[in-house]
């Protein structure tokens, strides 16, 4: 009995203290933060679209970047939630992002039906969805690295929600800089690659983040 007891008192003493995790809202605001911030550099960089001040004030473009807004808090929330083994009890809400992609994608229907198919396409096609995946490198990165500190046993799901949160930036970051009206060119060139990327983050989320 003294041999067990030295022994554990050797453990407890050779133990490193462990830093708390923080709460998934408190991790959620600090990526949020770090991302809009990362945003405004790119917009910076890159500059906004000459017709901004005007485009916000048409419904359907509103909509458009109001959505692109919930959607990046949502999955940034998600994917907080989903770093804990327990979601926080708070399954409901990691699962959110789902349900505001669909009304999303139903938005920018009625958007195309409300402002006509007569637009012409912008020249540029593939260069969008390189350009949104470039955008979305270091966000999706800084997600991953945050979530593998913790202990996710939800690894598909938050690979899959981690490239919808940094791809929501590169869009976001598109939408406000690039002159396009096309609701086509942005629903096929856009918001498609999000979609295919999301579900090719639960091959992504089983590779990093598994234990």
């Amino acid at each position: 009995m003294r041999t067990t007891e030295e022994l554990v008192a050797a453990l407890s003493r050779e133990a490193a203290p462990t830093e708390p995790a923080p709460h998934p809202f408190a991790l959620s605001v600090r990526w949020m933060a770090a991302a809009a911030f990362y945003l405004a550099l790119s917009l910076i960089y890159s500059g906004l679209r000459p017709d901004l001040l005007l485009k916000l004030h048409e419904p359907w473009f509103a909509a458009e970047i109001s959505g692109l807004v919930a959607i990046f808090i949502a999955t940034s929330l998600s994917a907080a939630l989903l770093a804990f083994p327990d979601l926080h009890q708070m399954r409901r809400v990691a699962l959110a992002p789902v349900f505001l992609l669909a009304v999303f994608m139903l938005a920018l229907v009625f958007a195309w039906q409300g402002t006509g198919s007569a637009t012409l396409l912008p020249i540029h096609t593939y260069e969008c969805t390189f350009c949104l995946v470039l955008v979305g490198v270091l966000p999706a990165a800084w997600y991953f690295l945050g979530i593998r500190k913790l202990a996710s046993t939800h690894y598909r799901w938050a690979g899959s929600i981690v490239l919808l949160s940094a791809l929501s930036i590169g869009a976001l970051w598109l939408r406000l800089s690039e002159p396009n009206d096309s609701i086509v060119h942005v629903f096929q060139w856009h918001y498609l690659p999000m979609v295919g990327f999301g579900i090719a983050g639960m091959w992504l989320g089983k590779l990093i983040l598994k234990w």
